[in-house]
């Protein structure tokens, strides 16, 4: 019975804790404080700011405050902060979706033409199942290459990020590392990421392009997924040979660009940053690098089939973190 009324009693002062430890946000006017188990914390250090523009008459807000997303400011008693960082040049550097360190040089000499020969059941299963999935593709987008890239790269971003999870829930249940290819996968994914996020200012999509990301991600990913946990290396194959098609795609949206057929605009400037590109990069330099970036993908993953088709595991060999 004393045990009981003791433990009644802490589940009370718990309770009544848990309240005071909500984390809240106030005004920075407002000077309030809090006591939590002990400690008081002045509350009128957390702000929610917006900073705030001048249109040409003088007044603030309106019109001249729209498009200042991330402009606002967070601060709270937690530390957390925003991290300032400036370019080698001292500008600040501008982007919070990937920092410089990420950044890099493609490596345009690698071999574009490299194709790997569907040999058993499964590699000629892979081969076809993307061959049969290109001639929708080819019939929707025709010789709208911006669209086309920006559709396939919100597929081409999925493998990476379902492999990657599933890698990294196999070493949880195993106990065990992964050889580097959990890390390996997700920075795929992120890399197809940022090309999609470079295509999005080159190309504007509609509703019903929208819509249609929609619907082929939903399907691709349960698809991918499901495919993957039943055979990895037909799910590293068939991604392969997805990259192939992606090259052979940039490829015909470089010779529409050579050929006039499509205006050569300058390059985004989150392209610039990103792949370190010259200031005066235009669409065209910005195509060659996302066509050498899938052609690193190709060979990552036709690689990854490679090791299951030996009877080995990932972790056996090293990833190629950074293969860019």
């Amino acid at each position: 019975m004393m045990m009981s009324r003791c433990g009644a009693k802490a589940m009370a002062t718990a309770v009544s804790h848990s309240y005071l430890l909500k984390p809240r946000i106030v005004l920075a006017a407002s000077n309030v404080r809090v006591p939590t188990m002990g400690v008081v914390r002045d509350f009128s250090k957390m702000t929610f700011e917006k900073k705030k523009t001048t249109d040409e008459k003088g007044s603030s807000g309106g019109k001249a405050d729209q498009g200042n997303k991330g402009e606002e400011l967070i601060v709270s008693y937690w530390g957390v902060k925003p991290m300032k960082i400036t370019k080698e040049d001292g500008t600040e550097w501008k982007w919070s979706c990937f920092r410089p360190w990420e950044t890099y040089k493609s490596d345009l000499t690698i071999d574009l033409k490299k194709h790997h020969v569907p040999s058993t059941l499964s590699d000629k299963l892979a081969y076809w199942t993307v061959k049969s999935l290109r001639w929708p593709t080819d019939v929707f987008f025709q010789r709208r290459y911006g669209c086309r890239a920006m559709m396939l790269e919100t597929v081409a971003a999925v493998p990476g990020m379902v492999g990657g999870m599933l890698v990294h829930c196999k070493s949880l249940r195993r106990f065990e590392q992964s050889g580097g290819w959990i890390k390996a996968l997700l920075e795929e994914a992120e890399n197809e990421r940022m090309h999609l996020m470079t295509f999005m200012e080159v190309a504007k999509p509609n509703w019903y392009e929208r819509a249609l990301v929609i619907a082929v991600q939903g399907v691709f990913f349960n698809a991918y997924f499901l495919g993957y946990l039943i055979s990895p290396k037909f799910a590293h194959r068939m991604v392969g040979y997805l990259e192939e098609e992606a090259i052979h795609s940039y490829t015909e949206f470089l010779k529409e660009l050579d050929n006039g057929n499509i205006e050569n605009v300058p390059a985004p400037a989150i392209a610039i940053d990103y792949w370190r590109l010259e200031a005066d990069a235009t669409l065209r330099d910005v195509v060659m690098v996302v066509r050498a970036d899938e052609a690193h993908h190709r060979d990552v993953n036709h690689y990854a089939s490679d090791i299951h088709y030996q009877g080995r595991e990932l972790k056996e060999a090293p990833a190629p973190i950074g293969y860019h």
